[in-house]
């Protein structure tokens, strides 16, 4: 398929919530396996509902439509360090975007992903007036660079913002990369593993 993007960060050790171990070997069995242990909110992942208790729907039993459609990218221009997003950075997509689409926020701050404590600690947010902007234009999902759309270090933020959205059933992908390699609409799919009664996992984000 011509001009597919890859969004999705690599998933290796060193990760923040992966680690690997080699099972077996070509040399000694004959085959090359590995054990996986990964965070299920690790690398580009989607949240469920019930990772806030927004509802109990878990990330294996929600449509497969919830993580798929055309998008509106709004490039946002020098981010700064925990700077709240309001629909003013959206730019021209806030006036462009339609009910039922999927809309997602290139910051750049994919570049951050080798050093958490910029990355994880200093991420852009989702300002509260955002999420209910979302929420008023009827987003079917939002896609995010840093690890969260809001600050991981604030309990009361995070589940404010995480609730806001996920009510209103928007699927939240974040730990998004390339962004900057779209213009400003495109075909997006985020589709997770079908984790058992999982409250998020990894997906394979792509555009075209």
């Amino acid at each position: 398929m011509e001009n597919l993007i890859d969004l999705s960060l690599p998933v290796g050790p060193g990760m923040h919530g992966i680690s690997v171990s080699a099972t077996h070997t070509l040399e000694k069995e004959g085959w090359n396996a590995a054990d996986w242990s990964i965070y299920s909110h690790a690398c580009t992942h989607a949240d469920a509902p019930i990772h806030f208790g927004a509802s109990p729907e878990t990330i294996d039993i929600m449509p497969l439509e919830l993580f798929c459609g055309p998008a509106w990218i709004a490039h946002v221009d020098k981010v700064e360090p925990k700077q709240v997003l309001t629909p003013a950075d959206l730019g021209p997509v806030a006036d462009s975007f339609e009910p039922g689409g999927c809309l997602l926020l290139d910051t750049g701050w994919s570049r951050f992903v080798s050093d958490p404590s910029v990355y994880r600690d200093g991420l852009p947010r989702i300002g509260e007036e955002l999420a209910r902007w979302c929420v008023d234009k009827e987003v079917k999902l939002l896609g995010v660079e840093p690890p969260s759309v809001a600050d991981v270090n604030n309990l009361a933020e995070v589940r404010k913002i995480h609730l806001i959205l996920l009510r209103a059933r928007i699927t939240i992908v974040e730990g998004l990369c390339n962004l900057d390699r779209l213009g400003t609409r495109a075909m997006f799919m985020a589709l997770p593993l079908k984790l058992e009664k999982g409250d998020g996992g990894p997906v394979r984000a792509v555009a075209f």
